[in-house]
């Protein structure tokens, strides 16, 4: 896998993070639901143009990926980062691991 892509699960445990729909998330990185939900249900093989839009809109917003193929793949926010809503007391992070 290239090291600056991501992956579906990625991204949808992503705009999880951020309690984003997915109109916000494809508004926001100019692409259309369509092609957002066909990205994020593994239905096509995403342009790396289109990729890297997702991606620095989600980083814009404090997610930062993380993980490899050999111990699996996630998603951290960055303290303090997020639209919605900052971290809670005594949590310095929130992270998922991406399925797949």
């Amino acid at each position: 896998m290239n090291p600056s892509a991501i992956t579906p699960a990625q991204i949808r445990a992503g705009r999880g993070l951020l309690k984003w729909t997915q109109g916000v998330l494809a508004s926001r990185a100019a692409v259309s639901v369509v092609t957002l939900n066909m990205i994020e249900s593994d239905q096509v093989a995403p342009r790396a143009k289109t990729l890297d839009a997702i991606r620095t809109v989600l980083e814009g917003e404090g997610i930062r990926f993380i993980g490899d193929a050999s111990e699996g793949f996630g998603v951290m926010m960055r303290p303090g980062q997020g639209s919605q809503q900052g971290p809670k007391p005594g949590k310095t992070s929130r992270s998922m691991r991406a399925a797949g």
